[in-house]
């Protein structure tokens, strides 16, 4: 008799049981019906995240798709940060998921990155306040602007620096400086300073919270970049605030990108805003110094290339007086330095894909994926598949002198 009262708690479990098997086999016989793309699950919730998050911190991120491209092929299944995610190094697909953002599919990005972004991201985006934004976005990177104020900013935060520089330096370390600083100047108009530095520690530690699992019990990583950014907004913060004060009192007006949310007439809020600042401080910072970084490590492991970039350089610097800043028709005509930076891109591939999320099932190379699924299209696995380009994994900026525009995604 004294077993009884565990009855109701029994009886509970066997349903909860019956009905989890329920779900999986109607689960099971959907997936049979929509012929979804093969792959693996990996572990129970964790699925595949590990090994993504691990070859991504690696020097050699290649082998997580390489291995499952031979495997199942250029379209496959996995199940990483708590979901499943059909993953395309398929150049044709990637088009089509390029091609079909706001229509058949929506930015969706890992909880991680977008908890630490920010609702009010640029990525994170939809509809008609995404196209506004992005609309003021270009409008600061039309040629008139480059050419009037970013081509000098850059001249002179770059010569600052290596003036600055002593016999040895971290390259890393110093891109990422010489780039933050020139984001927050072309954001928010601040010279380097002991302020704009203390910012910029606390964005490194945002940036390392973006791989991990979005879990602060579980990630030491991941609860330090809380913090971080709890700190980047407030800083922040106080800037809108204080630039919206003298906006209100007609004081002289910034040409930067705050100037522009406040003068936009869209009567944004300062966490939109922040949020929005926040955003483009990432993109500007981690990828671009990486970048700078990236290309000088393979033009120094390419001699004739270095060789021929310092004579197209030296060629241009003898048109004009010593420390005359560059002008917008010597950037122009950098033609084998663009042919350097398009290669780079192809190689580097810092952005190495786009999650994205079906908003209805989609039927495409003989596969479905499911309303609510989430989609990787990988770029990285395309720029370096031997089939797209000759010798895909070597950095060969001559290849560009032909090729004009990348015809792979």
């Amino acid at each position: 008799m004294a077993s009884l009262p565990a009855l109701p708690t029994l009886l509970l479990s066997f349903a909860a049981i019956f009905f989890t098997v329920l779900l999986l086999l109607l689960l099971f016989l959907r997936r049979r019906q929509l012929r979804l793309p093969p792959g693996s699950y990996g572990l129970p919730l964790i699925g595949e995240t590990l090994q993504l998050i691990s070859a991504y911190k690696s020097d050699n991120p290649e082998p997580f798709i390489d291995e499952r491209v031979e495997r199942y092929g250029s379209i496959f299944t996995t199940h990483v940060f708590g979901e499943a995610t059909v993953f395309s190094a398929d150049p044709e697909v990637n088009r089509f998921i390029l091609q079909n953002e706001g229509k058949l599919l929506d930015c969706s990005y890992p909880g991680s990155i977008s908890n630490l972004l920010g609702k009010h991201s640029l990525l994170l985006m939809k509809g008609g306040l995404h196209k506004r934004m992005h609309s003021l976005t270009m409008s600061l990177a039309n040629s008139s602007i480059i050419k009037d104020h970013l081509l000098h900013h850059i001249d002179r935060l770059v010569c600052l620096n290596l003036d600055a520089w002593s016999n040895r330096v971290f390259l890393m370390d110093q891109a990422k400086k010489i780039t933050f600083e020139l984001t927050v100047k072309q954001l928010m108009s601040f010279d380097p300073d002991e302020w704009t530095e203390n910012l910029r520690k606390e964005y490194v530690l945002v940036i390392e919270g973006f791989f991990t699992l979005p879990f602060p019990l579980f990630s030491t990583t991941y609860r330090r970049a809380i913090k971080a950014r709890t700190k980047v907004a407030e800083a922040l913060t106080l800037v809108v605030r204080q630039r919206r004060k003298e906006y209100d009192e007609d004081k002289e007006k910034k040409n930067d990108m705050l100037g522009a949310l406040l003068a936009s007439g869209d009567h944004f809020s300062d966490e939109e805003i922040v949020d929005f600042l926040l955003a483009l401080l990432v993109a500007g910072y981690e990828t671009t110094s990486t970048i700078m970084t990236l290309a000088i490590k393979f033009l120094t492991e390419t001699p004739l290339a270095l060789a021929q970039l310092k004579e197209e350089h030296d060629q241009i610097r003898a048109r004009s007086d010593p420390g005359t800043p560059l002008e917008w028709t010597d950037y122009k005509s950098m033609a084998f330095t663009q042919c350097v930076v398009n290669e780079t891109l192809r190689v580097a591939n810092i952005i190495g894909g786009i999650f994205r999320r079906a908003r209805t099932d989609i039927d495409i190379k003989g596969y479905t994926i499911p309303k609510g699924w989430k989609v990787f299209a990988s770029f990285r696995a395309v720029h370096l598949n031997p089939e797209h380009y000759k010798d895909a994994r070597s950095f060969n900026p001559w290849r560009w002198q032909v090729l004009q525009f990348s015809l792979y995604y």
